[in-house]
């Protein structure tokens, strides 16, 4: 090629080409294309220079997409021809510029790649059994990202200076670990040790490796500090170790995730001793964000039978870090592995918090000193209506991007809900939702909230312009945004749920929208729960609801179902035997509306079909009865639908009562009368959705809310609609639960006609 010849063009990309390897691929690839040029970071941009061939520079701007790393997801937003450089020779990977306006996407942490894992097992490789081997394609991310550009200096591994051959690696473009940030080894890089529950500290490195193993086999019980925080772990098959868990966590129902070892050609011959997935769970399970996923248990599993008390189902994920691969590897069995934290808070990151609140927990600590950023729990995620969606959104996941097919105008904090609560920062036509926080009742989870917000804001550039929260004014998140000095818009809890489905879905202009949930606050001061809307964002018409019923003793009927079982039976007439003491004196304030307040919720209903089908009296997890209650229904019942009555208005009234009769009808099996329930309400879907489409004949059917999570209502449900004819949504980017609301929340926000 002579230097007349030769062309130049420049190339803009967005998208995910960060911690993702992308800089040295493109140098790998202008290099097999001989071509000259350069490639720099700017802030969540890459821009790209090359000049050569012509035929060279199209395969170039053809292959920077097609061949691009496993983990990367660029799009070229800029593609322009540009001057030759006749002195130019050779390509150059540029120094990271931040001075450039923000177009960020911040990597979500990544499982140890196939790569990584051969090095780790194989004997003659320096990173042999090394507990924080990386590479580009893998390893933490968003956990040790402290700000952008994401450059080492910049992590949380800053203090960890590199040895001659990390620091050679480290800056040799055909290298695998060229600028891979968190790259470490044993000489240089972060280590493990092992301390017991006071604080002393028993050994370090392969030591304390062995000697963590020990303890697993002995029964005992560890704090793992892994990639996004603590796990309590323990032997998942050693009833006696799972059930001093549940005791010291005092925890006593609540189902613990199990981790297996990868066996076999797709990893999951060890899952499948004691669980049957799906093809597509299996899928899930080895995909790249590693998430727990809810499977069927086998009956002959052989794993602790309080693993999870009364389900059908357990959660079970591989290892996605080289300790916790490691650990697998040596123990030789499955392992308990729950959140390190206290029930409801976030999941604890740090070595002196966690000897400070997990030591009544644990037998000993197996603490590293690469510091955690910031905490992500792990992700969970369901088969429901048919495909598999995510309960909760953590590490491997977040923080997650939502492309919005609007222009959000000035950027928008959304504050999200009180339960399961996640935040959300807007601007342009992007979204990001945090990681799951968690229930906001104790300072450490207030703590990570506005450490959250403070965060998002940074990371991305954006500071908000303005406020969404929801509309409860006794929400610590409510609470938080009142104090922000922003301009706020309180958006209805349920709003927000329909307003989270309907971003997923924009091509739907006119929605039926069930909200079926446990309670939250709606516009005429009741709590709501059993709401069906018509509309889209912005301008929701209540057109359906459940017959409110009291909820005795108000926040307290959510973890004690039999007073909300107590209530419909003086509702209907009846009475229930066996009622606690202090029932006598509730039924005194039931009678004068002291402490009970009228609520539509459908998530209640679902708690006192429990209480009066298994004799649930309390709970120690929320939902802990509706599951209990879903794994034992009948298939088949065929039910048929509730009463639906048009009031004054025209608005639908759903009546519950004729359920009563079939809960307390001891002449059937529980499961019958479980699977009597389930069936009832989805046909009442049907029927509220027969009697819209004789008002509007086009409209999506959406489900929204935490009471779609149950898999036997919902396919059911979807089921019955889609035989039907209708086009029926469920979320496949967030969780149907509370975790959407903030999303939620800012759709609201945009579409009301005064936002901008």
């Amino acid at each position: 090629m002579t230097a007349a010849s030769a062309i130049a063009r420049r190339f803009v990309l967005t998208g995910h080409v960060q911690g993702v390897g992308f800089r040295p691929f493109v140098h790998r690839l202008a290099s097999r294309h001989n071509l000259d040029g350069s490639v720099c970071n700017r802030l969540g941009e890459v821009e790209i220079v090359v000049q050569g061939e012509s035929r060279a520079v199209a395969a170039f701007a053809r292959d920077v997409i097609s061949a691009a790393p496993p983990l990367a997801a660029p799009r070229v937003t800029l593609d322009e021809p540009w001057s030759v450089d006749r002195n130019l020779r050779g390509f150059l990977i540029a120094p990271s510029e931040s001075g450039h306006a923000a177009r960020i996407f911040v990597p979500a942490d990544q499982f140890m790649c196939d790569d990584c894992r051969r090095e780790l097992e194989d004997p003659t490789d320096r990173r042999f059994q090394y507990p924080f081997i990386n590479c580009t394609q893998c390893g933490p991310r968003y956990t040790l990202i402290e700000r952008l550009p994401y450059d080492r200096p910049n992590t949380t591994l800053a203090h960890f200076s590199l040895c001659a051959d990390c620091s050679r690696e480290y800056r040799d473009p055909f290298d695998r670990r060229y600028h891979a940030e968190p790259i470490a080894c044993p000489r240089c890089g972060p280590q493990i040790e092992l301390r017991d529950h006071e604080g002393n500290s028993t050994a370090t490195r392969e030591a304390a490796l062995e000697r963590a193993l020990k303890l697993l086999r002995d029964g005992a019980v560890l704090g793992v500090k892994g990639v996004g925080g603590y796990h309590l772990m323990c032997d998942a098959k050693n009833d006696q170790a799972v059930g001093v868990l549940r005791t010291r966590k005092r925890r006593p129902d609540k189902p613990f995730a199990v981790m297996f070892a990868r066996r076999g050609a797709d990893g999951l011959d060890a899952v499948r001793k004691e669980a049957t997935p799906t093809a597509s769970e299996a899928t899930l399970i080895g995909s790249p964000a590693r998430p727990i996923v809810l499977v069927t248990r086998n009956a002959e599993s052989s794993l602790a039978p309080g693993i999870a008390p009364g389900l059908a189902e357990i959660g079970v994920f591989l290892p996605y870090s080289p300790l916790h691969h490691l650990l697998l590897e040596g123990f030789g069995g499955p392992l308990v592995a729950t959140s390190g934290n206290l029930s409801g808070e976030p999941v604890i990151t740090d070595e002196t918090m966690a000897q400070a609140r997990l030591a009544p927990i644990v037998d000993a600590f197996l603490h590293h000193d690469r510091p955690i950023a910031r905490p992500a729990d792990d992700s969970v995620c369901r088969r429901v209506g048919g495909r598999l969606r995510r309960l909760r959104v953590g590490r491997g996941l977040a923080p997650l991007e939502v492309d919005l097919a609007f222009d959000v105008g000035q950027p928008v904090l959304a504050v999200g809900a009180h339960l399961k609560n996640c935040v959300a920062l807007a601007w342009e036509h992007r979204a990001v939702v945090s990681p799951h926080i968690g229930t906001l009742d104790s300072p450490r989870a207030l703590a990570v909230f506005e450490r959250t917000i403070d965060d998002l804001q940074r990371l991305y550039g954006v500071r908000a312009a303005r406020v969404a929260c929801d509309a409860h004014p006794r929400y610590a998140s409510t609470r938080h945004a009142m104090r922000m000095g922003l301009p706020i818009t309180r958006i209805w809890h349920h709003h927000a749920h329909a307003g989270a489905l309907a971003a997923e879905w924009p091509l739907e202009r006119n929605w039926l929208m069930f909200t079926w949930d446990g309670v939250g606050l709606g516009d005429d001061g009741t709590l709501w729960g059993g709401e069906t809307f018509a509309g889209s964002p912005g301008r929701w018409s209540r057109v359906a609801s459940f017959r409110p019923f009291r909820l005795p003793g108000g926040d307290r009927a959510a973890f004690e179902p039999w007073r909300t079982a107590a209530s419909l039976c003086w509702e209907t007439g009846r009475e229930l035997r066996d009622l606690p003491p202090e029932s006598v004196l509730l039924r005194r304030a039931w009678a004068s509306g002291l402490n009970a307040p009228w609520s539509t919720a459908v998530g209640r209903l679902f708690d006192a079909a429990a209480a009066l089908v298994l004799g649930v009296v309390r709970t120690s997890y929320e939902a802990q009865g509706p599951m209990q209650l879903e794994a034992i229904a009948a298939p088949g019942a065929e039910a048929a639908a509730l009463p639906v009555t048009t009031e004054a208005g025209g608005m639908l009234r759903v009546d519950w009562a004729p359920l009563i009769d079939v809960l307390c009808d001891g002449r059937r099996s529980a499961a019958q009368r479980a699977g009597h329930f389930h069936d009832a309400l989805a046909r009442t879907i049907l029927v509220i959705a027969e009697r819209q489409r004789a008002q509007c004949s086009d409209f999506a059917v959406g489900f929204a809310g935490g009471v779609f999570q149950n898999r036997r209502l919902t396919d059911t449900a979807q089921g019955l609609l889609e035989q039907a004819e209708f086009r029926v949504h469920l979320g496949e980017v967030l969780p149907c639960n509370d975790a959407g609301i903030a999303l939620g929340q800012v759709v609201e926000t945009v579409a009301r006609p005064d936002s901008r």
